[in-house]
Order: structure tokens, then C-alpha cells, then sequence
């Protein structure tokens, strides 16, 4: 849960240049593919692929290059995209959704309409409570109404709905380690090495301890995830760049 995010929290952001630093512009929309993943994002310049994103926060998105492509065929926009059951009677809508901006999946959808009104008018679907989805709709397994919750609790272990000063202290450690921890890193190995982060920056003095606390706990109960996020850096910055010189040869 360590790289999923609203996209009502990156629509708006600023879109940056990591090599850089040059702006270029800001990030509008987010587009699936025929498989329901995330694959583009889209600003006033074009088309980014997913996969050339470095790093989301701070409300701003650093890309690894600036290529910008025109609109890719079989891209479908969820915002608002009605919701059925099984036997196809209407719900009510995908008001929001989280994914994960490493690899695309979908992770859970916010609801609004009928469905969602026994829960504040906003109620938490879950991935694998989806049945299908199609180009009008998604399609409720049947019998998971049951499994859906109110917003605060159906995504509390989510790190977007955290404030926004723990996670930018998580972010902030997640940078320290990146150098500090392998994929070959045992788990008992991962958390010590969460808590020398943690107390270098307690030692500081420039972070609220309860703040600090909270980041930390996160990052142990997501150490996995954050071994993972750690190991797929470098995998996403080669394919990225190979992608950007395979266009520009491609245009030559």
C-alpha cells in the first residue's frame, strides 16, 4: 500500500522533470486500459505512459523524461462510470479510486448513489469484490454488497489517507533507504533498518515525534511493500529510458 494513491490526489499535480527539474505543466486526468489498469496519465502536453513516473507527492509528479505521445487507441476514463450488480440494476458510481502507481492495478473504488448511501453517501468496494468490468460499467460479484464500507474504514491502512506530514515523512524515509535496503534483506534485517532511519531523524529534532512515530509504524507494518517499491526504482527507470530512446529512433 505504500505507492497507491487517490486520483482525485494526482489529478492537479504538478508534473516535473527528475532529471531536470524543468515544469511541464499539470497533470489532468488518468486513463485505463482495456484491462482496467492504469497506463496513462494525461496533461496540457500529451500522453505519459505510467511506467515514466519516478516519484508522486508533495503535489507533484516527477517523470524520468519528458516525452509526451499523442492519445494512445483503447483508453477509458472510470471518473463517474456507473456501477451494476450482476444481474445488471443499477448502483450507483465510481465517485473515486486508488491505484497503485508502480504497476497500475486498481486496489479499491469509491462509491456514491444508492450503494453508498447506508455509509455517509461514500462506500469502499474492494478489487476482488468486482465481478467485470466493461466499457459501461462495473459490475459487482454478486453478494459482495455486504463486504463494502464506510471511506474512514475501508481505507485506513492506506498510506493517501494518511496526513499529509506522515507521509511526507515516509517518503522521506523511504529515500533515506533506498540505498540502505536489498531485495535479499530479511525481513527482521528491514525493520532495523527502518528504525536507524527513524531515530537518525528523531535525533534531528525538526520532526514532531508523534508524527515520526506514525511514519514509522507504517513503514514496518509495509516493510514488504517497501522492499518491493525499492527493488522496481531501478527496473522502472531502465524501461523507461529504453522506452524514450526506442521513440526517439523510431522518429528518426
Amino acid at each position: 500500500m505504500l505507492n497507491i494513491i487517490r486520483r482525485s490526489q494526482i489529478v492537479g499535480s504538478q508534473v516535473i522533470d527528475s532529471a531536470t527539474a524543468a515544469q511541464l505543466g499539470y497533470l489532468e486526468e488518468v486513463w485505463l486500459d482495456e484491462l482496467g489498469h492504469v497506463a496513462y496519465l494525461s496533461g496540457e502536453g500529451g500522453y505519459l505512459a505510467l511506467a515514466q513516473v519516478s516519484g508522486v507527492g508533495g503535489d507533484a509528479v516527477s517523470v524520468f523524461h519528458r516525452l509526451m505521445i499523442e492519445p494512445p487507441e483503447n483508453l477509458r476514463r472510470w471518473y463517474r462510470l456507473p456501477v451494476q450488480s450482476s444481474l445488471g440494476l443499477p448502483l450507483g458510481w465510481v465517485e473515486d479510486f486508488l491505484f497503485d502507481w508502480h504497476t497500475g492495478e486498481i486496489s479499491a473504488y469509491i462509491l456514491a448513489g444508492d450503494i453508498a448511501a447506508p455509509f455517509g453517501d461514500r462506500a469502499v468496494l474492494f478489487s476482488e469484490d468486482v465481478e467485470a468490468i466493461v466499457a459501461e460499467a462495473v459490475i459487482v460479484r454478486e453478494g459482495r454488497e455486504d463486504r463494502l464500507k464506510s471511506e474512514s474504514e475501508g481505507l485506513k491502512g492506506f498510506l493517501s489517507e494518511k496526513s499529509s506530514q506522515v507521509q511526507d515523512l515516509v517518503h522521506t524515509m523511504g529515500d533515506r533507504l533506498h540505498d540502505l535496503i536489498s531485495p535479499q534483506d530479511k525481513p527482521e534485517v528491514v525493520r532495523v533498518k527502518i528504525k536507524d532511519v527513524s531515530d537518525e531523524l528523531a535525533a534531528s529534532g525538526h520532526h514532531d515525534r508523534h508524527v515520526l512515530q506514525e511514519a514509522t509504524d507504517f513503514l514496518h507494518h509495509q516493510w514488504e511493500s517497501l522492499q518491493h517499491s525499492i527493488s522496481r526504482t531501478g527496473h522502472r527507470a531502465k524501461s523507461a529510458l529504453d522506452k524514450a530512446w526506442t521513440h526517439l529512433a523510431w522518429k528518426k
